[in-house]
């Protein structure tokens, strides 16, 4: 009696047993021509596991093929009705995937939050140079300088000094640069739409210190020496912080990236919404 006439047990089928002396085979074949590019002891390794790979292969299937028995799952059939009109899912109903976020941070929120960071910023810098330099003015007028004039041209004493020009063009750069990283954090952050004080608080600052650090040397080295990159990146992180923080507490608001682009854009499409007017039933 052979495999296809032993008994069958109720319920279940007879299939072929899953085996992998095949590749086994085909690794010992490969061996073998690889040893004639490199070593005799490759090929010699490669006929070994080619003959293991083959009487284990052929034990397999002569003089009789090994069966295994495998359970019969019922199919379920689920009944379909006629529709003419095409249905739309709602995300995650019926195993429909989305990858999108359905509700994420308004752009407002990440400019506000990049304003909120940038007053975080501005005390960690005057705290910087009050305990580096004692004076309030070094970091406003090193922040000043970088937009009005050759850094390279200004002594230290002068960065010490009170400066009203430096002041006010240190807070128009500040407010600027704060309101578009801002801005910036804003538009990235369905990125990470639960998580908001990871983007702000480490990965942002992370990215913007590495970039800076990176490209102020070339950019301009005079600035890069007198910068305390240990200050720079804490006033990164408070910044980074407060702005995650100030996005978490505002509401989110709902994404249309899900929907389809007749209805983002308004067009009335057939089998997608309903026509003007079209009571339903």
């Amino acid at each position: 009696m052979n495999s296809t006439q032993q008994k069958t047990p109720e319920g279940t089928i007879q299939v072929p047993a899953p085996t992998g002396w095949p590749l086994v085979a085909a690794f010992g074949l490969t061996f073998v021509f690889a040893g004639l590019l490199t070593h005799v002891m490759v090929s010699i390794l490669g006929v070994v596991t080619l003959c293991m790979g083959l009487v284990g292969w052929f034990s397999q299937v002569l003089p009789l093929e090994v069966h295994e028995a495998v359970v019969i799952e019922p199919e379920t059939t689920i009944p379909t009705t006629l529709n003419p009109r095409v249905r739309l899912l709602e995300v995650g109903e019926l195993g429909h995937r989305a990858r999108l976020p359905l509700e994420t941070y308004p752009y407002s929120a990440g400019v506000r939050g990049g304003l909120v960071g940038g007053v975080a910023m501005a005390v960690v810098a005057i705290l910087y140079g009050l305990i580096g330099h004692k004076s309030i003015w070094y970091p406003i007028n090193l922040l000043a300088a970088t937009g009005s004039a050759d850094i390279s041209a200004m002594s230290y004493d002068q960065l010490l000094a009170f400066s009203g020009t430096g002041l006010v063009l240190a807070i128009i750069i500040h407010g600027i640069t704060s309101a578009l990283v801002g801005l910036l954090y804003g538009v990235t952050l369905p990125m990470f739409p639960r998580r908001p004080m990871l983007l702000g608080g480490i990965l942002a600052p992370l990215f913007w210190s590495g970039i800076l650090f990176a490209g102020l040397g070339i950019i301009n080295p005079a600035l890069q020496a007198r910068i305390d990159w240990k200050w720079f990146m804490a006033s990164q992180f408070a910044y980074g912080l407060v702005a995650g923080f100030v996005v978490a507490r505002h509401g989110k608001i709902s994404t249309l990236q899900h929907l389809p682009f007749a209805m983002r854009a308004g067009i009335e499409a057939p089998g997608i919404i309903d026509e003007k007017g079209e009571v339903e039933p």
